[in-house]
């Protein structure tokens, strides 16, 4: 038996993916969970929940408890990791933190929706990084 995938994704395919059910980001995410695993890290977590909390989402957002269901979500759904080595090559600081994830938990690739950073780094250490669309093709 093969040792299970891992697919990290970043804090924006993760809110995509909260926001909208019928998203790109939503589909890669229910995909991965069907083929592989979800590692995640505290800092991830962090992030993802102060993201979640941001006035500009209020909108879409009813209550306190709707805001909370995909970070539960995403914590019974993932494997927790914790990061072991420190990588500092992003411009964005917050990009770090994915790639250190994933290079943790020896990921099969980085979905992302950063157009900028993290895509420019491309693939690193030999992990492809990829658009939520683009996983969709290659797995």
């Amino acid at each position: 038996m093969n040792p299970p995938k891992f697919f990290v994704f970043d804090t924006s395919a993760l809110i995509s993916a909260a926001l909208s059910d019928h998203s790109v980001s939503a589909q890669a995410f229910d995909h991965a969970i069907r083929i592989g695993d979800i590692p995640i890290c505290e800092p991830l977590i962090d992030e993802f929940t102060s993201v979640l909390f941001r006035e500009k989402l209020d909108k879409y957002f009813l209550s306190e408890e709707e805001r909370l269901q995909p970070i539960v979500f995403l914590e019974t759904h993932a494997k927790k990791f914790e990061i072991v080595e420190k990588i500092e090559v992003s411009k964005d600081p917050k990009d770090n933190m994915i790639l250190e994830l994933a290079v943790a938990s020896n990921a099969a690739c980085i979905i992302t929706g950063d157009k900028k950073h993290l895509r420019s780094l491309h693939p690193f250490q030999g992990i492809p990084i990829v658009s939520p669309a683009d996983f969709l093709k290659m797995f």
